[in-house]
Parts: structure tokens; C-alpha cells; sequence
């Protein structure tokens, strides 16, 4: 009895390890989002070279203290001396000590605005790394609703398959009946070759779709790997009519390549300002302490250092009178590179513009194709109905019933894919407004 309660147990938490297996392998769009930014050499780049920048702020901040210095020097002498009845070499030996200290007093602010700089430098790779996460993230949206259109083409072929291998069994009888000629016959069996090549091509496209997908989120392409397939059965037009306008003033606040294209604009003005620096005198303190000792006296070592201690201070004026036009050329270069961050920030904001009025265009025109697409396919699909049943009356031939199969399967696949791209365009828009990337 106990054999069987622990075959039972067993059976049931392999089942659930089955169970959860397959879970695992279901991937969301949040799923394959985030699992990409984990993993993608762009964005690691990117925090790379944000630490990097952290640490650069961090000495730029460290420019504000006090410089100190210990050095210690040990030398060795000999002397070669003649005298008298004595000769050879004799040695003595002698050891200094010291330390020192320096710090920076005036320097026309080239410190403070360094130490800025490096502070936007952070701000800035912080944007430059949102915006690699926002792209990287569309991309893999965009995989994303391949794979689920891809994946309804493929159902749609198999349907269609099925549905004319029906017509195709009632040809053969027919055809033996001599209803239908022989012509009449093979012209349904082309029509199966043909849409059983639509298959083939459909299931190419879906596993070209998952292998791009994979590639995306930097996972290695595997046969277990599966979407999870949301409900979209629903209406799916929302006849928005979107203000290029609003979204765009939207957009404006938000969105971290402007952020990053302001934050630049502001480093290009802190160059301008330390470069006129180099205009103005700097003014240094330092202070040390030194002590030695040497062997050619008779004073004991330690008497020695302590009698030799010597504190010393001083103070630095460096004027600048004529640095072949180094400061003016700074300076120069200085002012292009803030007028290049300008037109960099004005360009930015245009080609979020344009964006924006491509995205609201698209949805536009995606909604009024998706209408146009859907009437189509239903007054196609009735009118494939009528010839199904006039086919199995005998009332028409196999080559008008081939023509409404082929319209029908022309206008299933234009309405499946003004679907999803009705959806994308959604997403696209959405996306400029701030909303996050779901399905």
C-alpha cells in the first residue's frame, strides 16, 4: 500500500515538473523584453560605460582636496682618498624624508564645472542607455507579432488544406460518376499542391520569425522555445484619430534621446566655460615637511631628523601672458561644439517629429485597410460559399471553383495582415505616448 502511495506521489510531482517544464517554455512579450535587456551587449555596453563615467565623476570630485606626497631617498657615498700612508675608498650614507601637500585655490571655476561635467556625463549615459532599451524593446515587439502573424498564416494554410482535400474526395466521386471530367479533377489536386506549397512557405516564415526573435533577445535558438498567444480575437479597430500634436508634446517630455540631447547640449556649454579658464591665473598653495639624516657626523640618527625638521609653505600665481593662441582656439572650438549640440538637439527633436506624424499617419491608414480588408474578406468568403455549394451541385466548374478558393485565400491573408499591422501601428503610437509595450 505504501509502494503505491509513493508511485502515486512520484507520478504526480513528475507531472507537475512536466507541467511547470512547459510553463517555462511559454515566453510573454515581458518575458522576451526583459530577458533581452539582460542579455543584450548593447545595453551591457552601455552600463559598462556608465560605471565608467561614475568613476570618472568620482575622481573629477576627489580634484577638490588636498594633493599628499611622501618620498624617502637613502643614498650611499664613497670617496676614494690619498692621504698619507692611507688610500681606498670610504663611504658614508645620508637618508632624507618628507611630505607634502598641495591644493588648488583658484582656477576660474575650471574645478567646479569639470566636476558638472562629469555629473552629466552620468545623466547623460543614463538616457543614452534608456533609449538602446526602447529600441531594443520595438524590435522585439515587432519579432514578436511576426511569430503570432506567421503562426495564424500557417493555421489559415491548414484550413484551407483541409477544406479542399473535402472537395477533393467529392470530386472523386463525382468523377466517377462522370459528373466531372478528368480536367475538372486535376484541377482540384493542382489547387491542393498549391496551397500545400503556401503551407510550406508559411511554416519557413514562422520558423525564420522565432529563429529572429531568438537572435534578438540573444537566446540560442532552440525547438522548445514558445510564445504565448494573447486573445485578439476581439474588435480590433478603435477608430483613433490621433493628434500629432499632443502626442508629440507627450512624446517631448518624455522620451530620453531628447533628455540626452539637452543634457549633451549642457556638457558643450561647460567646455565653452572651462576653456576660458585658461584665460585666467591659477592660484596653487603647498606645504611640507622635511627632515634628513647623514653619516659624516657624529650626531646620533634620530637626534639628527629631529633637529632637522623644516616646515615649509608656499603659494603659486601661474599668469598666463602668451599661450599661442591655445585659450582663444579652446575657446573657439568650444563655441562649434555647443552649436553642433544644438543642431544635434534640433535634429533630434525632427526626427521624433517626423516619427510621430509617420506613426499617426500609419494608424490612419492601417485602420481604413483593416475595414477595407475585413469587408473584402467577408463578402469573399460568402461568395466562396455560393461556389462550394454550386460545385457540389455540378452548377460550375472546377475552374471557377479554383478562382473563388484562390480570391478567398488572397483575401484571408490581406486581412490577417492588416490585423497585425493595425496592431503594430497601435503599439508604435502607444509607444510615443509613454504606454508601455504590452500585447
Amino acid at each position: 500500500m505504501r509502494s503505491l502511495i509513493t508511485i502515486f506521489i512520484l507520478m504526480l510531482f513528475s507531472g507537475g515538473l512536466k507541467v511547470s517544464a512547459q510553463q517555462e517554455n511559454i515566453w510573454t512579450l515581458d518575458d522576451c523584453i526583459t530577458y533581452a535587456l539582460e542579455r543584450n551587449i548593447t545595453i551591457r555596453k552601455n552600463e559598462v560605460s556608465n560605471r565608467r563615467n561614475e568613476l570618472y565623476a568620482e575622481q573629477a570630485r576627489a580634484q577638490r582636496f588636498p594633493s599628499l606626497n611622501a618620498s624617502i631617498n637613502q643614498n650611499f657615498n664613497w670617496t676614494n682618498s690619498n692621504s698619507g700612508s692611507a688610500t681606498g675608498f670610504s663611504g658614508s650614507n645620508g637618508s632624507n624624508y618628507s611630505l607634502n601637500s598641495g591644493v588648488t585655490i583658484f582656477n576660474a571655476s575650471r574645478l567646479s564645472n569639470q566636476i558638472r561635467q562629469a555629473d552629466l556625463d552620468i545623466e547623460s549615459g543614463k538616457y543614452q542607455l534608456e533609449t538602446a532599451k526602447e529600441s531594443i524593446s520595438l524590435s522585439i515587439l515587432d519579432a514578436y507579432l511576426q511569430i503570432l502573424y506567421a503562426e495564424e498564416q500557417v493555421n489559415n494554410s491548414r484550413k484551407q488544406i483541409e477544406a479542399t482535400q473535402g472537395q477533393l474526395k467529392l470530386a472523386v466521386e463525382r468523377l466517377q460518376l462522370k459528373v466531372i471530367s478528368e480536367a475538372d479533377y486535376a484541377q482540384v489536386k493542382a489547387q491542393i499542391a498549391s496551397e500545400k506549397l503556401t503551407l510550406a512557405n508559411s511554416e519557413s516564415q514562422l520558423a525564420i520569425s522565432r529563429v529572429n526573435l531568438m537572435q534578438l533577445m540573444e537566446l540560442p535558438v532552440t525547438d522548445s522555445f514558445n510564445i504565448s498567444h494573447p486573445d485578439l480575437s476581439g474588435s480590433l479597430n478603435q477608430n483613433r484619430l490621433p493628434d500629432v500634436s499632443s502626442v508629440y508634446e507627450t512624446s517631448l517630455a518624455i522620451k530620453p534621446q531628447i533628455k540626452n540631447a539637452s543634457v549633451n547640449k549642457e556638457i558643450a556649454a561647460l567646455d565653452e566655460k572651462i576653456a576660458r579658464a585658461g584665460f585666467y591665473p591659477t592660484l596653487s598653495a603647498s606645504t611640507g615637511i622635511g627632515s634628513a639624516y647623514s653619516s659624516r657626523t657624529d650626531d646620533a640618527y634620530f637626534s639628527q631628523i629631529n633637529d632637522g625638521i623644516n616646515p615649509s609653505l608656499g603659494f603659486s600665481l601661474a599668469i598666463p601672458i602668451y599661450q599661442k593662441k591655445q585659450a582663444k582656439t579652446n575657446v573657439a572650438v568650444a563655441k562649434l561644439g555647443y552649436r553642433d549640440a544644438e543642431l544635434s538637439e534640433i535634429n533630434t527633436m525632427n526626427e521624433l517629429r517626423k516619427n510621430i506624424e509617420q506613426a499617426c499617419q500609419d494608424v490612419i491608414s492601417a485602420q481604413t485597410e483593416y475595414e477595407a480588408s475585413l469587408e473584402s474578406f467577408n463578402s469573399t468568403l460568402e461568395s466562396s460559399r455560393l461556389s462550394d455549394e454550386k460545385f457540389i451541385q455540378g452548377m460550375i466548374n472546377s475552374v471557377d471553383y479554383m478562382v473563388s478558393k484562390t480570391n478567398l485565400i488572397v483575401a484571408e491573408s490581406r486581412l490577417l495582415q492588416s490585423k497585425f499591422n493595425l496592431i503594430f501601428s497601435y503599439k508604435v503610437l502607444d509607444f510615443y505616448s509613454g504606454i508601455p509595450l504590452t500585447i
